[in-house]
């Protein structure tokens, strides 16, 4: 059987954390078996789904690499196809036209919860005969005995007594579809046979067992995925770091790190922590999803997308860069940025970098000249000192006289001036970082001076020798 998943998403708001593993999971699972991955919109809130909130969703899919095959299926655009298997079901004596009022369902819940039963609707209008009319909702007849069970992909199997359940509504009284009802029609006509999703599905799983098994349609295989939680075992919030996906994307974290950090939120390979698309693809299994709630950890997050911003091209890392510098300092800082020398810089940021932002404040000296080059007037007063300056004079000098400006030149001049004072590499080092860069933090003083260049780095230092 061709395994077909699906994301279902509701358009009230952005694409979290939560949502985001679980169109992952969705993904890797149709991906692994070389199935179907559809995505659905349930954009039936009318008050609260926005285009804005379905572009941001959209736009989240995208940049995590989640294809969708197909079309997109919005829900709001169903409701004709939803009523029309409501009628079938009327049709065929599964389901019931009911005109108890609210107050009237209340009353029957309360009298059963002091009588020690399961607060329930108590099936009045369920013989009734009831033709359809103003203020009427439509109910399922749900069996009155016997146990409706499942296989659950992650938790086990699972039963739950048919007397548990009460015959719920599937069609309100202004017509429109609910939720359960809307959701069995779409997986279903969609071809969906498997559905992986949020634990807090599980209670109505059963409920939509019994809708497909009254249209006498095939069952997907369900699976229900535990919540994430935050460092504190209590519901993830913003405050553990939960945010919109596309917040990790401006903080500068890397799709494939965030794929990589997602997946193994509730789902492992022996001990391994390290994943590519393809591996995850690959590996994937089910069986190795968690039973247990996952604890969002942003030092992890952040150790996973260092390792992608090394391994990354400095090519795409550049590009990274470039837009970033926009976003930071401005469309025009970013036009006159040149990226030559951000792209020579950048394989010297890699080993340390946690995310682009950090690239980007180590690469602002170098995107300016020696006359715009601001200095942190705490580094200078600590290392541009009178003590330093003869050392910044002697290394000027001889690096004027040098025409070859290579890493070896650049070490030996350094290493002349020190041996001569019989002087450590620190006493020399800081000096000459804060006098080409303006900051004590930099790559090595050799492969900064590189990418600088020899009339820019000569620029610099005669800048620091003359403050």
């Amino acid at each position: 059987m061709t395994i077909v998943s699906r994301f279902a998403p509701s358009p009230t708001g952005f694409l979290h954390i939560g949502g985001a593993r679980t169109a992952l999971f969705s993904w890797l699972l149709a991906r692994h078996s070389g199935g179907k991955f559809l995505l659905r919109v349930e954009d039936t809130d009318r008050e609260r789904s926005t285009q804005e909130a379905i572009d941001a969703i959209l736009d989240a899919m995208k940049w995590l690499g989640l294809e969708h095959d197909g079309e997109i299926t919005y829900q709001s655009e169903r409701a004709d196809r939803h009523n029309e298997v409501i009628d079938q079901l009327i049709e065929a004596g599964h389901a019931y036209y009911c005109d108890c009022t609210k107050e009237q369902v209340d009353a029957m819940r309360e009298k059963a919860r002091a009588e020690g039963r399961k607060p329930k609707y108590d099936g009045s209008c369920r013989e009734k005969g009831l033709e359809a009319g103003p203020d009427r909702v439509v109910r399922l007849k749900a069996p009155l005995d016997g146990v409706t069970a499942y296989d659950d992909l992650v938790k086990g199997p699972i039963a739950v007594n048919n007397e548990e359940m009460d015959d719920m509504i599937l069609r309100r009284s202004d017509g429109s579809p609910t939720y359960n009802l809307a959701v069995v029609v779409d997986d279903h006509d969609m071809g969906v046979n498997h559905v992986l999703r949020g634990d807090d599905h599980v209670n109505n799983t059963p409920r939509q067992i019994l809708i497909y098994k009254a249209m006498g349609w095939e069952v997907p295989t369900f699976g229900h995925v535990p919540m994430i939680l935050g460092p504190d075992k209590k519901k993830l919030s913003k405050r553990h770091g939960a945010l919109s996906v596309m917040e990790y994307e401006k903080l500068g974290y890397l799709p494939e790190a965030a794929c990589n950090y997602l997946a193994r939120l509730g789902w492992s390979h022996g001990d391994q922590e390290i994943f590519s698309r393809q591996e995850m693809i690959d590996l994937f299994d089910t069986a190795n999803l968690g039973n247990s709630p996952s604890v969002f950890d942003l030092k992890k997050f952040e150790w996973v997308n260092a390792h992608w911003i090394k391994e990354a091209d400095p090519e795409r890392l550049t590009d990274m860069v470039m837009d970033f510098i926009g976003r930071e300092l401005g469309e025009e800082a970013a036009a006159s940025a040149p990226r030559d020398k951000v792209l020579a810089l950048v394989p010297h940021l890699q080993p340390r970098a946690k995310a682009i932002p950090e690239m980007v404040e180590q690469a602002r000296p170098f995107i300016v000249d020696a006359a715009s080059l601001p200095y942190d007037e705490k580094a200078v007063t600590k290392f541009i000192t009178e003590e330093a300056k003869p050392l910044l004079q002697d290394v000027l000098n001889r690096l004027e006289a040098d025409e070859t400006f290579t890493h070896d030149s650049l070490e030996a001049v350094c290493k002349g001036v020190l041996e001569e004072r019989e002087l450590k590499f620190k006493v020399l080092a800081q000096p000459l970082r804060v006098a080409v860069t303006g900051t004590t933090k930099s790559p090595s003083i050799y492969d900064t001076m590189l990418v600088l260049g020899r009339e820019e780095t000569l620029a610099r230092i005669r800048r620091a020798l003359d403050m």
